[in-house]
């Protein structure tokens, strides 16, 4: 005898589902939305909870395979929900050979997080990025829609600061 069907409760509100299927007649296929789709539960849940790729599936009328693909290509997208803000310390070589490491250690030790962790509070996610494209001005760190430069160990109380304040902001 087969399992009764589950009756699991939706990932996707009216709204996010709203959203996503607004963007159906903007783009010459359905699949071409997977990427702004997945945009739209990342601002919503901070994350692209493994839940939500067979309901991104069913509205694209895709294999949820083919979402995964895409979620899994991109390292922004995160299973569990991130921080408030998102600050990703370049490591690429310009900022690697200009102090990057250390301000991303230091940064680490003053947040009380690992690259890859979120802070206690919710607020900030810290993580590395491979390449911001600020080689002019390494070390370089994005968080949220701020850049910072020419970043050095010194700066990281104040950084550390901003950051929290800039999630403050964000409600």
């Amino acid at each position: 005898m087969p399992a009764p069907p589950t009756t699991a409760t939706p990932v996707l509100t009216p709204a996010m589902r709203a959203e996503i299927e607004a963007f159906i007649p903007r783009y010459p296929t359905k699949q071409a939305v997977t990427l702004p789709a997945l945009h739209v539960v990342n601002e919503h849940l901070r994350c692209v909870p493994m839940e939500a790729i067979p309901e991104i599936a069913s509205i694209l009328e895709l294999a949820p395979a083919q979402v995964y693909d895409t979620l899994s290509f991109y390292g922004f997208f995160k299973p569990s929900p991130c921080g408030k803000v998102r600050a990703w310390v370049c490591r690429s070589i310009s900022c690697a050979l200009r102090g990057g490491e250390e301000v991303l250690s230091a940064l680490s030790d003053k947040l009380g997080v690992k690259a890859g962790q979120t802070t206690a509070d919710g607020k900030v996610t810290l993580e590395f990025g491979e390449c911001l494209g600020l080689c002019d001005f390494s070390p370089a760190m994005l968080a949220g829609t701020k850049v910072y430069k020419n970043m050095s160990v010194e700066q990281v109380d104040e950084v550390a600061a901003l950051l929290k304040e800039q999630a403050d902001q964000h409600g």
